[in-house]
């Protein structure tokens, strides 16, 4: 699977933060504007209760009638929307408006002087009115005082479609400015993390050998990272490179005092086991330099040349044989570590193959691709025509072993150097049957 970028994921982290504090937000105003507007509509039903209680007439026998003076034209309109009705204490209706003919709605109640009641009532369509009672006492002549209930009621309709129409307002607004932060801050993001991506890239560059180390101007926050993997590489690269150059001299060193011994010894069973230790050196001291791969910063080495030189080589040592000796490299093949590695795995299983062919030997090398990995490994395939290699002794020949004469002939050293290699880069070695008749030889090098 894989992994979401940096990036992606404050970008996520913040969108969940900006969904949370916007919806919150439109909570928030939805509630304040909805409140907001009830208030409004109380109020407005408390000053046309006023209005009405202003154009109140006093009649005989403690009634009520509203004059015509009554500045609230929609009391007469039907279907307006705005009712209004007088009752008095004991039930008996002093005045209704003319917009209620029809609309269904009882809005008689009793209520004490002084009280307020605010109710949602239906009309006869369904539709939802807000309605607002007074308790009013009234003084008539001869000091007679009745109670009176002033009620007055507004459709709901208009103040839930102005409510609608605000949310969607305030929710498209929201969310174009959430769009646009995102996409503020995506760009915002992106140019705060291009050092990241840069030092991404430029590991990607030192791996595939293409780099040395990495270069440059990063923030203050970057720097210490940043050299110290260069001062690391550059160590890296040193010790390798004191470590082979020490081996070297060691083999060197005891060339001579071998070869000293050798001329000195005065039976041929002394002399057979100086040279036993001089093969035994050799070979440990081959297995001590083997790298398994190379420094970081590296190029890859190109395998055609190599395996060309090879072959001349070969072709020249195996002359009185007069072999076919061919070479099927891609261009693209590339060999990581260190050249003389690939000189020692195809050195030792075209020799092998040379040795025990009868006239054909091939050799192969393409890319091996890995997932896992930003560089190519390498597949290398040689094939001979000889006897081959017998299934019960595939095993056998390639075991590590410090006595030279308990290998198999001509199969020794030289494959099991070949396997140490390819196990140090994570990859093996494989016998089997050739189409030539041979053996076939597979080495896969995975890149490290």
């Amino acid at each position: 699977m894989r992994t979401r970028s940096l990036s992606t994921r404050l970008l996520a982290s913040v969108s969940v933060v900006m969904v949370a504090f916007f919806g919150t937000t439109v909570v928030v105003l939805d509630g304040l504007y909805r409140n907001l507007s009830e208030s409004s509509l109380r109020s407005l039903l408390e000053s046309r209760i006023y209005v009405l209680m202003s154009a109140s007439d006093e009649r005989l026998n403690g009634r009520l009638t509203v004059s015509d003076s009554l500045r609230e034209v929609r009391f007469a309109n039907l279907g307006s929307g705005l009712y209004g009705q007088i009752d008095r204490e004991d039930g008996e209706l002093m005045w209704r408006s003319d917009s209620q003919t029809g609309a269904g709605l009882t809005l008689g109640t009793k209520l004490a002087p002084g009280k307020k009641l605010t109710r949602e009532l239906k009309t006869a369509n369904g539709a939802t009115v807000l309605a607002l009672s007074a308790g009013l006492a009234w003084e008539f002549p001869r000091k007679r005082t009745y109670n009176f209930v002033y009620t007055v009621a507004e459709d709901l309709e208009p103040q839930r479609v102005q409510l609608q129409r605000f949310r969607q307002q305030l929710i498209g607004g929201f969310s174009a400015l959430m769009v646009f932060l995102l996409g503020a801050l995506a760009i915002l993001f992106r140019w705060v993390l291009k050092p990241v991506r840069q030092v991404e890239h430029e590991i990607g560059e030192i791996e595939a050998g293409r780099a040395q180390e990495f270069g440059g101007r990063y923030p203050r926050e970057l720097v210490g990272i940043t050299a110290n993997m260069n001062a690391l590489i550059q160590s890296e690269r040193e010790r390798l490179a004191r470590y082979r150059n020490t081996l070297g001299n060691l083999a060197h060193s005891l060339k001579t005092p071998l070869a000293v011994a050798r001329s000195l010894a005065e039976t041929p069973a002394l002399q057979e086991q100086i040279t036993r230790m001089d093969d035994i050196v050799r070979y440990q001291l081959k297995r001590a330099s083997m790298s398994g791969g190379t420094g970081l910063g590296s190029a890859p080495i190109e395998v055609k040349p190599v395996l060309e030189a090879l072959r001349a080589t070969l072709l020249k040592v195996y002359a009185d044989k007069n072999l076919d000796l061919s070479v099927d490299a891609s261009d693209a093949a590339r060999f990581n570590g260190d050249q003389g590695d690939l000189m020692e795995i195809a050195g030792n299983l075209l020799d092998n193959a040379c040795k025990f062919s009868k006239r054909q030997v091939k050799i192969s090398a393409t890319p091996l691709v890995s997932p896992t990995t930003r560089r190519e490994g390498l597949l290398l395939i040689v094939e001979d025509d000889g006897p081959g290699i017998a299934l019960e002794q595939r095993e056998h020949v390639l075991k590590r072993g410090a006595r030279l004469d308990e290998r198999v002939s001509g199969q020794g050293i030289g494959l099991s150097v070949v396997q140490e290699l390819a196990q140090l880069s994570g990859g093996g070695v494989e016998i089997d049957a050739s189409t030539l008749a041979g053996a076939k030889i597979t080495v896969r090098l995975p890149a490290p």
